[in-house]
């Protein structure tokens, strides 16, 4: 599976939680310049957009909110916080426990409140 995270400047955290959930690949833009972001293209491959929505304009997540919904991409928006992005990332990728977690999954086990 392919994420594309847009928004937050370290992400490191909110990386190794995808992957523990089965995230092959994180594609990460800060879309800290107003400029730039806007003119990316969602790569071909990605299976699921996170935005870290503390980081960016409304511009900016309208823009991939609604490319996302052109090709049918789920869409998660949650403040750049671990446990909101874990929070958003099962309900919406419908990972209903831990159990359905990619291989050695043990971020469930965490208390993530």
């Amino acid at each position: 599976m392919s994420v594309l995270i847009i928004g937050g400047d370290q992400i490191s955290q909110i990386s190794s939680m995808l992957e523990s959930l089965g995230a092959k690949t994180i594609n990460h833009w800060d879309a800290r310049k107003k400029s730039s972001a806007p003119k990316k293209k969602v790569p071909l491959n990605t299976d699921c957009i996170v935005m870290l929505t503390s980081f960016l304009n409304h511009n900016t997540m309208l823009k991939y909110k609604n490319e996302a919904k052109k090709k049918n991409i789920p869409f998660i928006c949650a403040k750049r916080s671990i446990s909101c992005v874990y929070e958003e990332y099962v309900k919406i990728m419908g990972i209903k426990d831990c159990k359905e977690c990619y291989a050695n999954c043990n971020f469930g086990d965490k208390d993530v409140k």
